[in-house]
């Protein structure tokens, strides 16, 4: 049996309200509903071979995925990767790799976009808060030493105020010498507002676990049949205890700099591990039951049992905290959920385009 992917907070305004509970504030019904009107993405017809008459612009930087039939899911993996069921999507360009601080810190500058983790909270949301924590900020990775349960992800998690895609860490960390990392602390509200700059979008879930699979299909790994091939590490993920012991096996503690590893068939980069990606479409656990067969875009709203009154949007690849021993988010097939206006320390994206 598969184990469940690391749990984390769903959003800004949830971990601070979770905060709060610790704190002997509100109760858990007290949570603020996410609207589902964030704004979304139309999904046109791609074409099954590359356009003859336009190059996109920054091709150089994407790689063509032909498209064509898969399974999608796994008999093995959790509840909501199954059942496992044929899809089809059409061609489509994507990114070789996330994108980078570079990469956005150029968006940034250009648009003055400012992410929302550096946006200070509404009092209006949080009526119960104390004012000291009201200020921008994101959620960290911070756990405590020792052997620590894993059965309260709270524990593991830390709201710190200035943590932003600058300040990974929060203010005494910077961006220096990770210029070829990829972005984090990025919301999907961000990730959609780069990709819309960037004359691209966000890729649906249907491609990409198609694109994730680089023509391997129904195999674990977006590599082959075996975690570590040759004894070797090829994502960067998580080895030793979740959640106090890496034993950095595979070089990296945190992020990697972008294509660290190989690429897989499709000439993609860290399609496993490093970071989870956004994907354009709604989460609902029992969508797969009745998705169409061909271009999928998901649900038309979200549902979570888990958390009914909280709408997510799908996140895949996996990050450098999945654990074999906790966490395989790391397989294609698996697939992660989380509210649009959240940003964390191992949360990034990468875009698409026809």
């Amino acid at each position: 049996m598969s184990q469940q992917p690391v749990p984390k907070p769903n959003s800004t305004k949830q971990f601070i309200v979770a905060l709060m509970i610790v704190l002997g504030g509100v109760s858990v019904g007290s949570w603020i509903v996410l609207r589902k009107d964030v704004p979304g993405q139309s999904q046109r017809p791609l074409p099954v071979t590359p356009p003859a008459s336009a190059h996109p612009a920054g091709a150089n930087d994407m790689v063509w995925i032909p498209g064509g039939m898969f399974w999608m899911g796994s008999a093995d993996g959790n509840p909501d990767e199954q059942p496992v069921h044929q899809v089809a999507v059409n061609g489509f360009y994507m990114d070789k790799t996330e994108v980078t601080n570079e990469q956005f810190e150029r968006f940034v500058k250009v648009t003055g976009y400012v992410t929302v983790a550096e946006r200070k909270p509404d009092p209006k949301d949080f009526p119960d808060a104390p004012p000291e924590m009201l200020v921008p900020g994101s959620v960290t990775f911070n756990p405590p030493p020792g052997d620590v349960s894993l059965e309260n992800h709270y524990i593991w998690w830390k709201w710190m105020p200035g943590a932003n895609w600058r300040h990974p860490e929060g203010p005494a960390s910077d961006l220096q010498g990770r210029e070829k990392h990829p972005v984090v602390h990025v919301s999907w509200i961000d990730a959609m507002a780069y990709a819309n700059w960037a004359g691209k979008r966000l890729p649906t879930e249907a491609e990409w676990e198609f694109a994730a699979r680089g023509g391997l299909d129904r195999k674990p790994y977006s590599w082959g049949a075996e975690q570590t091939p040759g004894g070797k590490y090829v994502a960067n993920i998580w080895q030793g205890r979740f959640p106090n012991e890496n034993t950095m096996t595979d070089g990296f503690r945190v992020t990697a700099p972008v294509a660290s590893f190989p690429a897989n068939g499709y000439g993609l980069y860290d399609m496993a591990g490093n970071v989870w990606e956004w994907c354009s479409d709604w989460y609902r656990p029992d969508y797969y039951g009745d998705s169409p067969k061909v271009n999928p875009t998901g649900p038309i709203e979200s549902f979570d049992p888990a958390e009914p009154n909280i709408s997510k949007k799908v996140m895949r690849g996996g990050s450098f905290l999945c654990s074999d021993l906790y966490c395989t988010g790391y397989r294609p097939s698996a697939r992660m959920k989380s509210s649009p206006d959240t940003g964390l320390s191992h949360t990034g994206f990468r875009c698409v385009r026809h």
